[in-house]
């Protein structure tokens, strides 16, 4: 909106230009992974090795999650859903290499909002506890794998809530740390920056990436998340997906 307004007033347009998703990038990854590894220390001996993780991110309308990303063969894009489950996928594996044992995990969802009768993604991180606590589970590790920083949502909805259900319950838990100011993930940004500068200058830069899903686009496709209403986008424009918007 700030965009279409300058534009309507004749006004200089500033360029913005985007870093490429990070989520499989070594400096994400790897703090994760430490994070998950010292929460599971941290648990009695007894229930260490039978410990589930349970990766949670922001639950998302149905809808937005399925057009997520540029479309694949004419098709939704599914990208949240996606890249969430191959970084934790990433980290299970990461976490089975150092222990030796195969944690079972899953992506989960918190902090859903808007109107009840609007599907969002599910299971909710309260909801979850209470099946796995069913299924015998002894004990879980909550990995806020979709957020970088002990923000409200963090603190409140898994600190407090997901907390507190596990203690009604008598299910041990841990939540791990987010990557926050680590400097392995302040030096991804880092590198990030120089990459994407390099790509502007037309030089080939290395791109880091782990997973299934490799490097993501510098510039978003058209098409790309398509929004409710057209607006400006910094998008790329040789994508196979439209022009300008």
């Amino acid at each position: 909106d700030a965009l279409a307004a300058l534009e309507a007033e004749g006004l200089p347009v500033p360029r913005v230009d985007k870093l490429r998703h990070y989520f499989n990038h070594p400096g994400f990854v790897e703090p994760v992974v430490e994070g998950v590894l010292a929460c599971l220390a941290d648990l009695d001996d007894a229930v260490r090795a039978g410990a589930h993780l349970a990766f949670t991110t922001h639950s998302i309308p149905d809808s937005a999650a399925d057009t997520s990303g540029p479309p694949a063969d004419h098709g939704p894009g599914g990208a949240y859903v996606k890249q969430h489950l191959d970084a934790a996928r990433l980290v299970a594996d990461a976490v089975r290499e150092h222990t030796g044992t195969d944690h079972p995990w899953r992506l989960v969802y918190q902090s859903r909002s808007g109107a009840p009768h609007i599907p969002w993604l599910e299971p909710d991180i309260c909801d979850h506890l209470e099946d796995l606590h069913a299924a015998g589970a002894p004990a879980v590790v909550m990995v806020p794998i979709g957020f970088v920083s002990d923000h409200m949502e963090v603190l409140y909805d898994l600190d407090t809530e997901a907390t507190a259900k596990a203690a009604e319950l008598g299910l041990p838990v841990r939540r791990s740390a987010t990557v926050g100011a680590d400097p392995r993930f302040a030096a991804a940004v880092r590198d990030l920056v120089l990459e994407r500068a390099a790509t502007e200058r037309g030089a080939r830069a290395e791109r880091c990436a782990l997973g299934a899903l490799g490097p993501s686009h510098d510039l978003c496709p058209i098409g790309c998340c398509p929004a409710r209403t057209e607006h400006p986008a910094a998008a790329g424009a040789d994508s196979p997906w439209g022009s300008g918007r």
